[in-house]
């Protein structure tokens, strides 16, 4: 009997799932633009304040590469997601809560992977 109500239970809920913030796509659009904005506002002062070695025009390119890694997503609530904890990364990063290490991984994700196979090592001049 309770396995029963427990089924029934979740398909109630399943069929009336709310979102997160937006009330539809354009919504959700709206506040990625608007993340977006802050992020390309944020750069040249994070590029200063973390003394990073790259140039202000690097940090807006790698800004716009990992927005759109993310354009294909449609859900609005995969995409409300994704703006919380792009809101919260940027909060980190304005308050310098982050160490410059944690701001330069972003940039080391464009480097080649190091091979892990016998001849590619080889190859590549590393010791098996």
């Amino acid at each position: 009997m309770a396995a029963s109500s427990a089924t029934s239970a979740a398909a109630r809920t399943a069929g009336a799932v709310r979102p997160l913030f937006s009330r539809d796509l354009g919504e959700a659009k709206r506040r990625s633009r608007e993340l977006y904005r802050a992020w390309y506002r944020e750069v040249p002062n994070t590029v200063h304040v973390f003394q990073l070695d790259i140039t202000v025009k690097q940090g807006r390119d790698k800004v716009r590469d990992l927005f759109q890694r993310n354009a294909h997503i449609t859900d609005p609530r995969v995409i409300d997601m994704l703006v919380i904890k792009g809101k919260m990364d940027l909060e980190e990063t304005i308050k310098v809560w982050k160490q410059r290490t944690h701001i330069m991984r972003y940039f080391h994700e464009t480097e080649t992977p190091r091979p892990k196979d016998f001849l590619s090592r080889f190859y590549v001049g590393q010791d098996p």
